[in-house]
């Protein structure tokens, strides 16, 4: 176990932060940044292998949590919210838990990070068992909700994974497919919703893109399950009959009304056809 300075915890490159010029803020800001995706190039391997357990447990009708605390819990609860409608899975197979609870999400909650069995507390509510799989989320790799919760999975023999931004964490310790992304000090010193926030928000989007595809849950390169919940998605839905069919937009759009969904309507043309 590294024991260490978190390599999150180390001084910026830069200082004197409050007197360097707009462009150059902006423009190191951006520079740090662009660092970020060839670290996480470099841990493609351990999000495969993390990817193909998850699809394992899915497959079989388990569920995907994830679970952080402060700007890591936000990202899980992000990336779960979005599967149902992109994806049209069902609601509760992908879910994000947060340190403190739904209020967290907009607001800090004190301390609620501190409490090493309060993650386990929070899967337990779910009814978590080895059917599932858990991803910790903690740019440190310390935080005690987190590293508590992975460590209850694994006395309950749930499969867990994990992403942080520091190397021999006990976070990492815990998983059973950690990955360690470390993209080095923040620009502004301990700021771990910058660089680490997006190191953790591509993964995120790499293993449910990943996911979703592995489970059927995309054709060609289209979103054909996603839900239709406004004006610019059934638009899109419309789009995709027309390509998909070679029919007009009036019709595809009669379809995708009629059958509520595009793979729906594909469904149906295709066994009409066939009779």
């Amino acid at each position: 176990m590294n024991t260490g300075k978190k390599t999150t915890e180390q001084p910026s490159a830069y200082d004197i932060l409050e007197r360097m010029p707009l462009d150059e803020l902006l423009k190191n800001i951006n520079k740090e940044d662009q660092t970020v995706a060839g670290r996480v190039r470099r841990q493609i391997p351990s999000i495969e292998k993390l990817v193909r357990a998850v699809v394992r447990k899915m497959k079989r009708g388990g569920r995907l949590f994830y679970i952080g605390a402060g700007t890591s819990g936000r990202l899980g609860i992000l990336d779960a919210s979005e599967c149902p409608p992109t994806y049209g899975i069902a609601h509760g197979r992908v879910v994000g838990l947060i340190a403190g609870g739904d209020q967290a999400i907009r607001k800090a909650v004190e301390f609620a990070e501190d409490d090493p069995d309060g993650g386990w507390k929070d899967l337990r509510r779910r009814r978590v068992s080895d059917k599932d799989f858990v991803i910790g989320i903690a740019a440190s790799g310390a935080t005690p909700y987190v590293v508590g919760a992975l460590e209850h999975c694994r006395e309950n023999r749930i499969r867990t994974g994990c992403i942080t931004c520091n190397r021999g964490t006990p976070l990492a310790g815990a998983a059973d497919y950690p990955v360690e992304v470390v993209v080095g000090p923040e620009f502004v010193t301990g700021s771990t919703r910058m660089k680490s926030g997006t190191a953790q928000k591509l993964i995120l989007n790499m293993i449910s893109t990943a996911v979703m595809i592995q489970l059927g849950r995309v054709k060609g390169n289209r979103m054909v399950d996603m839900q239709l919940t406004n004006n610019k998605l059934v638009s899109r839905g419309t789009a995709m009959l027309m390509n998909e069919l070679s029919v007009s937009a009036e019709e595809a759009g009669k379809l995708l009304k009629k059958h509520g969904g595009v793979r729906k309507a594909l469904l149906a043309v295709k066994k009409k056809h066939r009779r």
